[in-house]
């Protein structure tokens, strides 16, 4: 903090290309139906998560607001992960990288660890969200 007592850093923050990206995302957001949207197709892609863990019986917790969404694949039915301890305690990362790299291998791109958020663009239609579900389903029966 050279200049107070406040620190603040980013790869791109205060860059004028980064900013005028930023300003010209939020007028897009700010078009009728545009966030609202993006947040539908959250909301039907983590309870696609769900659903298709559930169907593998393979545990998993979910999570999103907005457009962020996470999701952890549990040791056991009915762990409860609220804190980083319990993340530490109750996130099956073997099955979670075995789910990664199935995903991969089925053209579906996600964050390399369950402890980062994912994000839904408007780029992301609902055929996508269809055809990760399927991908996602297609992987965790190879893993039940």
């Amino acid at each position: 903090a050279p200049a107070g007592k406040m620190y603040q850093a980013g790869t791109l923050s205060g860059n004028p290309l980064a900013m005028a990206a930023g300003l010209a995302t939020l007028s897009l957001l700010r078009t009728d139906g545009m966030f609202d949207s993006i947040v539908a197709n959250t909301k039907k892609l983590v309870a696609g998560i769900d659903a298709v863990a559930s169907d593998a019986d393979i545990p998993v917790q979910t999570g999103h607001m907005g457009t962020m969404f996470g999701c952890f694949y549990l040791n056991h039915n009915g762990e409860k992960i609220s804190s980083y301890a319990d993340a530490k305690l109750y996130a099956n990362t073997v099955r979670f990288g075995q789910m990664f790299h199935g995903m991969l291998e089925q053209g579906c791109y996600l964050a390399p660890s369950q402890f980062e958020a994912g994000f839904v663009s408007s780029a992301h239609t609902a055929e996508h969200i269809d055809k990760t579900l399927s991908a996602l389903a297609h992987v965790l029966q190879t893993l039940s």
